[in-house]
């Protein structure tokens, strides 16, 4: 089953090895609580073996998948529109907003994770002084991360992923790095990117409907 692919790689994922001191490490997947609504989640809506796109993001945030351990499903998300239920802090966090509102656009949950999945190019995230980094926040980051998002990427390719194409989440950076180890590796045939939904929520909100469609038309 992909639900058990799934949690069989996150169980076992560790993060890069020779992070500088001060970058502390989210794995939330080591949490006894998270674990088991990480378990709910995938068992709900992956609980087959069907083929699907992935949708590669970032990395994990503290108000978000690192904490939830569930890509771009903030707690708030993880109640009230996956209908699991939990004693996580309820804070809403802006991302997850917007794709969520782009999934129940698409046809609800179970009609998008029957088709996709949300992973990110680093699956685990990063923290220094209690702030959010994004892996291409630290200096040197191709060097530190290349082989380890390369074996990330690998890994997943084995849940059952459909390699004719991938979406990066963030037009920026995340979407250079994934070009450039998809030139080296040949994962995809063809790589999309698409806007960050944080950036769309901060500098774009009028237009969210907008960048909704504009998600739908890549991803249907």
């Amino acid at each position: 089953m992909f639900a058990n692919r799934i949690l069989q790689y996150y169980q076992q994922l560790r993060g890069p090895a020779n992070l500088p001191s001060q970058v502390e490490v989210l794995n939330p997947y080591q949490n006894e609580y998270t674990w088991a609504l990480c378990q709910q989640f995938y068992k709900k809506y992956f609980f087959d073996d069907q083929l699907r796109k992935i949708l590669f993001g970032i990395n994990p945030g503290r108000l978000g998948a690192g904490l939830t351990g569930i890509p771009f499903t903030d707690p708030v998300m993880l109640s009230n529109r996956c209908n699991i239920a939990n004693k996580l802090n309820q804070r809403a966090e802006i991302s997850s907003r917007f794709i969520y509102d782009m999934i129940y656009s698409y046809g609800g949950p179970k009609a998008f994770y029957a088709s996709y999945f949300i992973s990110a190019l680093s699956p685990l995230g990063y923290m220094s002084n209690r702030v959010n980094l994004n892996y291409y926040d630290l200096p040197n980051y191709k060097n530190l991360f290349e082989s380890y998002i390369v074996t990330q990427i690998q890994k997943q390719l084995s849940l059952n992923i459909d390699r004719s194409v991938a979406y990066s989440i963030g037009k920026g950076k995340n979407y250079d790095f994934l070009c450039y180890l998809n030139k080296k590796h040949h994962f995809f045939d063809v790589l999309i990117p698409l806007p960050h939904p944080r950036w769309i929520m901060q500098y774009k909100l009028k237009q969210k409907d907008d960048f909704i469609n504009a998600y739908l038309d890549q991803v249907k």
